[in-house]
């Protein structure tokens, strides 16, 4: 009879970047990064070439003063050397701040100091950025800038400046990766702060490591060494959605565009390098669809996954890059808070036809590892994920977030320790989740909800329609009702009244909207996210030329 208890064999191996590093580099060794430099310019480097440029970048970090549990900020493009930062900085036991370029300068500033970043490495083109920003990076020592550039104002202001390319000349690479506990912070990446300061979410090694194991199965992306990935997302924002990390890891060759993401640059790295795998926001492929419809002489045959996310993706766009492309868009939901990856949209065995693309539509089924609920926002209760209930959705996991950095797990955000996504919709019994709209953004219309985000995806799908947004507007009788704006395509006019007529029969009457705006382009957030804040600002002060229908009646709710 035994009398005592079993205990685990296995090895105890942290979980953490540098293990990434090392796998990738040593075993990957000949997968290859391309990045741009210039539109007719691109540089090759090897796996192998990578690891060794990443020990120079941490032994020249480390010979600047940065020590395990120091801060370094990155404010860089999708480059070999932002790929570098991404594995050396953690892997030196140090936490890597990719600083957002599109944040204003004012919320830089705060995020900088925030984290405490004592090294900054910019590329050149963005330097006159930080200097006018640099008086008020209090914690920032020194400036470490990619490219050329006149180092000479960075020191005028008492920092030190140095080239990167100088940094790693002067480098032995003999660096010897310290101990890291698998849960000490590895990177920061901030909220887009549209409605005050961003907050920082702080990424374990840990939670990166299992982030990207879960990326790459057969349930999420299907990355692998088979694949040539053009990483689009910028690697400023939610850890380029941890792509470069997965796909470092996995032995997928990495195309990066720099700051070129213009439709013909894309396409023609598509074409040059035989892409199979991209990913972005839909705004991004909506301009490639358009370009490729103007310049139809394009063979884009390679591409074979393209993963959306960060806004929905209309099911229009998705049916348009398979009908006339071949392209299996996949559409991804997250965000900054869970690393990002939460669910993928692949349609279950056995779905076909309009059933399929049903699924496509959705936000995807969830991932394993995470937890997911449905709440009624008012109330905290849990509801049933049958399909139907309407409530946000609530996460939890080891890649979700529970706490801001330096904050407390509010409860307007955490609740019970779960994230609130502050994303509404509906979860069914298989664990798809189907967003309705962004908790700030649903319209409430004499007691019942609009999704604006349905109405956007219908009107998306006119001929007509180049881009669409809906916002919520005040309303003497309904309270709010909504408001849309549309971008037309070359050579045609907005005609509110066709449609809303497109419209009819396919929402409930009611929806239908009254208050209709030709806008020359809708704005974006730093993510790519309709910035539907400031939309509601500009009609509250009448900026908007809003031509307003008759209303239809509303016979009966839900009629």
């Amino acid at each position: 009879m035994r009398d005592h208890q079993l205990t685990a064999t296995m090895q105890p191996e942290p979980l953490t970047i540098a293990g990434i590093l090392e796998h990738g580099s040593t075993w990957n060794a000949t997968s290859r990064v391309w990045t741009l430099r210039a539109p007719d310019r691109v540089e090759e480097t090897t796996f192998a070439e990578v690891g060794v440029l990443a020990r120079r970048l941490a032994a020249g970090l480390a010979g600047l003063g940065i020590r395990p549990g120091d801060a370094v900020g990155s404010y860089m493009w999708n480059t070999v050397e932002h790929l570098a930062a991404y594995l050396a900085v953690p892997s030196m036991g140090a936490v890597l701040h990719t600083a957002n370029i599109r944040l204003s300068a004012e919320q830089n500033r705060y995020a900088v100091n925030l984290t405490g970043d004592r090294v900054l490495i910019v590329d050149a083109d963005l330097l006159p950025d930080i200097v006018a920003q640099l008086p008020g990076l209090e914690t920032v020592e020194a400036v470490v800038v990619n490219g050329d550039a006149d180092l000479r104002p960075i020191e005028r202001l008492g920092k030190r400046a140095i080239a990167l390319a100088q940094v790693l000349a002067e480098s032995t690479g003999e660096l010897a990766w310290p101990d890291v506990d698998e849960r000490a912070a590895a990177s920061v990446c901030f909220t887009t702060g549209t409605t005050g300061n961003p907050k920082g979410v702080v990424y374990s090694h840990r939670s990166t490591w299992l982030h990207s194991l879960s990326l790459g199965t057969m349930n999420a992306l299907r990355l692998g060494a088979d694949d040539r990935a053009m990483i689009v997302v910028p690697m400023f924002h939610a850890n380029a959605w941890g792509y470069p990390f997965a796909a470092f890891w996995s032995g997928a060759d990495m195309v990066l565009p720099g700051r070129f993401i213009q439709p013909a640059v894309l396409v023609d790295l598509i074409e040059r390098f035989g892409v199979n795998f991209a990913n972005g926001v839909p705004t991004v492929w909506n301009d490639v669809l358009r370009y490729l419809e103007a310049d139809p002489g394009h063979d884009i045959s390679t591409l074979d996954r393209l993963v959306v996310g960060g806004a929905a993706a209309p099911l229009s766009l998705i049916e348009r890059f398979e009908d006339r492309h071949g392209v299996h868009v996949v559409q991804g939901w997250g965000m900054t808070e869970s690393s990002p990856l939460v669910s993928v949209a692949r349609p279950p065995r056995g779905a076909s036809g309009d059933q399929r693309l049903g699924y496509l539509a959705t936000q995807g089924r969830v991932l394993p590892g995470v937890r997911i609920r449905l709440v009624n926002p008012d109330t905290g209760t849990v509801l049933p994920a049958d399909g139907i209930a309407v409530g946000e959705l609530e996460l939890r996991g080891p890649w979700i977030a529970g706490s801001y950095l330096l904050e407390d797990a509010r409860e307007e955000k955490f609740h019970d320790g779960w994230l609130r996504t502050g994303d509404v919709g509906t979860l069914d019994p298989m664990g798809y989740v189907r967003l309705t709209d962004r908790a700030k953004d649903v319209i409430k219309s004499g007691g019942e909800w609009i999704s604006t985000v349905a109405l956007e995806n219908l009107l998306s799908a006119h001929p007509d329609v180049a881009e669409v947004a809906v916002i919520g507007v005040p309303d003497a009788r309904w309270d709010e009702r909504p408001c849309v704006l549309v971008v037309g395509r070359p050579g045609t006019e907005v005609d509110p009244e066709g449609l809303r007529n497109w419209l009819s029969g396919q929402v409930v009457r009611w929806w239908l909207p009254e208050r209709w705006s030709a806008v020359p382009e809708i704005p974006r957030t730093s993510v790519g996210k309709i910035d539907k804040k400031l939309l509601r600002s500009r009609y509250a002060q009448g900026a908007l030329d809003v031509m307003v229908l008759e209303p239809q009646p509303r016979v009966a709710s839900g009629s």
